[in-house]
């Protein structure tokens, strides 16, 4: 096996597991410690992971709280992408949530534009104004402490309306998922309270994230990804995200 061969299932082994051993990856490749230490410096020079006592662990990035006007403008391509395949699965007569997110912004922006009679229900102030001039969906917002920094409306009092409705669509974004773990995250504890409450009251959760969000971590987990019904992301996986992904109950669009 030449050594970027080896490179690529060291990585694989790593996306799979979280961690590897020098002493396991030595026997399993049949090749000397050292030469599976030298592997694995390689790897870390070019950031793929972090070298620990004995082994590696996968590096990954841990999110960081942005300011929504910054967040709009990042990864703008991508967003349209996931924004547009959400669009096409809101049918007429559906009840749907939209939580804070860019993405979530863009899916708006489409929907308002459009003749679909909906129920929207969001507490994304920036959204409402979107839709002055249509006239085919029934806007909801609630209403709570406005955080202008993430852009939404959060505290006790949005968790409180929420958990009044059910919705038959809930979209919501994350600022990162974990396939090691299958969790799903965001920065902080009172976004993160209120995307639960909408994972709870949506008979159909969709997931909106762009496929960078898979190498990073939300500091607070407001859902696994056993509780989503779908994923919409970017159509360019890598084939070791798309197979963990395929194995799940979840689908994946």
């Amino acid at each position: 096996m030449f050594t970027e061969e080896r490179l690529e299932h060291i990585l694989s082994i790593l996306s799979e597991t979280g961690r590897i051993k020098v002493k396991e990856l030595s026997e399993r490749f049949n090749v000397s410690e050292g030469m599976i230490r030298k592997d694995l410096q390689k790897l870390e020079k070019a950031e793929a992971l972090q070298r620990t006592y004995g082994g590696a662990i996968l590096n990954r990035k841990v999110s960081k709280s942005s300011h929504i006007a910054t967040r709009m403008s990042v990864n703008l391509s991508s967003k349209e992408i996931i924004s547009e395949k959400a669009f096409s699965l809101i049918d007429n007569g559906d009840v749907i949530f939209l939580d804070t997110s860019s993405i979530n912004f863009l899916l708006a922006k489409l929907i308002a534009t459009s003749t679909k009679q909906i129920t929207l229900i969001t507490n994304m102030p920036l959204i409402p104004p979107l839709f002055n001039n249509n006239e085919t969906t029934k806007l909801i917002c609630i209403g709570g402490v406005y955080d202008n920094k993430s852009g939404a409306v959060l505290g006790s009092e949005v968790i409180n309306s929420i958990s009044k409705y059910t919705f038959n669509k809930g979209f919501v974004g994350s600022s990162g998922v974990n396939l090691t773990t299958n969790s799903v995250g965001t920065v902080t504890l009172e976004d993160g309270n209120v995307k639960e409450i909408i994972v709870s009251n949506s008979k159909e959760v969709f997931l909106l994230v762009e496929k960078e969000k898979f190498n990073v971590d939300g500091t607070y987990r407001f859902s696994t990804l056993d509780d989503l019904d779908v994923i919409i992301t970017d159509s360019d996986l890598t084939d070791d995200v798309r197979e963990k992904l395929e194995k799940l109950a979840v689908k994946l669009i």
